[in-house]
């Protein structure tokens, strides 16, 4: 077993990182790290300066064949006969190596994706609970017996078993996080893992996986596999594979249906959105502005459930709309590693090019902008892909930026005036991923949550996520649920036994 040391705090320093040591990054299959079979590599990026910082193994169907193969012996001979208090005891050294050395897992995803250091290190508490929290849940799967009606004497009992080999595929805009909510239920449920993180942000999964096998785990239970698309692509159609779990644009989800049709994978989608935020006129103003701001500068926008749909109530419209788009102007963008920054860069070139896009689409058709609106390009930002927080009024519900997924920092600020509006108007998308109501008044807050489309609701906060809670789409936002109880029955089967006693 390799000794995984924490390294002292002190000796990182601003976009230097001892995972990142020049040499190329190497895939974990079958317990092992390995090149890709062709050889072939690619640049990992650091957006906040435009330049590379290591080189990744680039797998090929080759590759994926491996690590199905992999994580099918791993499945059928070891894993899925480990006691569920053994599976326990290893997410829990996993949590307790992760809480050791989170400090470096922070700096890597803050160099790899842009994130600031503040937010990263901010999700040490959501993070460690995580892998706690399906530590948990290893030990309380079970099946129940039941009651039936057939004539004579039978007993019927259910069995909850894991459904094999799940091929897991992350995004870029949380890589740490993202990858322990893929693998920590597929766990925890006795499932086995070809994971393949986003090739924008690859680095500190990749380092998790030698801290997987640091706690224990048996070679083969989790592969990590590097690349783009085609990678991904070939996880979504291989035969190998029992389950797909995936997290990205819609897109993409649609292109993984249609590849996984072959042997009917089980599937869990967590998609795009266009989150209505409403605001009415009786809420806490003074909580609604900087949450209402957070819900879409949080992370340069770069969240799924962002509430980029902002519903001001028509009395307050003016004077909410201006506090917003002050707290944006004063928002500090830049050095990710200065503990003050809020908003970074955006994760790479291809989506700095897209969200400057928008920001061209919403001038053109007419919207006004109150704050931001086009690239920082100032000094050392020039190098960089930094967008400031951009909020734009006067924004009609037929206007693309009202419409379309951003996955950037822009607010669409637009007036109602009755709730039946409101809720009819916040529906009018094809997603329905998150969605905000800010309010003192609960008999409206449980109504209007009632009929918003959405798989999550937040009154009078936005993107409050715990461990406990389910978190998924309705509509094009997908389907399945991540955290809860909910999660880790997705990775399992129901096996009913009925046994006639006489």
């Amino acid at each position: 077993m390799t000794v995984f040391k924490p390294v002292d705090p002190a000796s990182l320093t601003p976009h230097k990182h001892p995972f990142i040591d020049g040499k190329p990054k190497q895939m974990l299959i079958g317990g092992q790290w390995r090149d890709a079979l062709s050889g072939k590599t690619f640049k990992s990026i650091n957006p906040s300066t435009g330049m590379p910082i290591a080189e990744i193994a680039d797998a090929g169907a080759e590759d994926i064949d491996a690590a199905v193969a992999a994580a099918r012996q791993a499945f059928e001979t070891t894993w899925r006969k480990v006691k569920p208090l053994d599976r326990q005891a290893i997410l829990l050294a996993a949590a307790d190596l992760f809480e050791k050395r989170y400090e470096e897992f922070a700096w890597l995803d803050t160099i790899d994706y842009g994130g600031p250091i503040s937010r990263t290190r901010s999700g040490q508490r959501r993070h460690v609970g995580l892998l706690r929290y399906y530590a948990a849940q290893a030990v309380s799967l079970h099946g129940e017996t039941i009651e039936n009606s057939l004539p004579g004497d039978f007993l019927t009992y259910t069995l909850k078993e894991p459904v094999g080999v799940v091929g897991a595929i992350t995004p870029w805009n949380g890589p740490i996080g993202n990858s322990i909510w893929k693998i920590g239920p597929a766990l925890a449920a006795g499932c086995t893992l070809v994971l393949k993180p986003s090739e924008h942000a690859s680095l500190s999964t990749l380092m998790f996986g030698q801290l997987m096998l640091d706690a224990g785990l048996p070679p083969g239970v989790l592969n990590i596999v590097t690349g783009a698309g085609a990678a991904g692509a070939a996880i979504a159609a291989h035969p190998g594979i029992d389950k797909i779990s995936f997290t990205g644009s819609t897109a993409t989800g649609q292109a993984i249906v249609r590849a996984s049709a072959g042997n009917l994978k089980r599937l869990s989608l967590e998609l795009g959105g266009k989150s209505p935020n409403i605001v009415f006129a009786d809420a806490d103003l003074d909580a609604a502005a900087p949450g209402s701001a957070m819900a879409v500068f949080a992370n340069s926008g770069q969240i799924c459930s962002a509430g980029t749909r902002l519903f001001v109530e028509r009395p307050i419209y003016d004077e909410f709309v201006e506090r917003v788009s002050a707290i944006g102007k004063a928002t500090k963008v830049g050095d990710v590693f200065d503990p003050e920054t809020v908003m970074g860069p955006l994760v790479s070139e291809a989506q700095l090019t897209r969200v400057c896009g928008y920001l061209d689409a919403g001038r053109n058709e007419g919207a006004r902008v109150l704050a931001g609106g086009a690239r920082l390009q100032d000094g050392d930002l020039a190098a960089g892909y930094f967008v400031p927080p951009t909020v734009f009024g006067d924004v009609r519900d037929d206007m693309k930026i009202a419409r379309e997924e951003i996955f950037g920092p822009v607010i669409s600020a637009i007036p109602f005036d009755s709730v039946e509006e409101v809720v009819a108007r916040g529906n009018a998308t094809s997603f329905g991923l998150g969605a905000g109501v800010w309010t003192k008044d609960l008999s409206k807050a449980h109504r209007v949550s009632r009929e918003l489309q959405s798989g999550s609701v937040w009154v009078n906060c936005y993107q409050a996520m715990d461990p406990a809670v389910p978190f998924g789409g309705y509509k094009m936002s997908g389907y399945g649920r991540e955290s809860g109880i909910q999660h880790v029955e997705e990775y399992l089967n129901v096996k009913a036994v009925t046994i006639k006693v006489a």
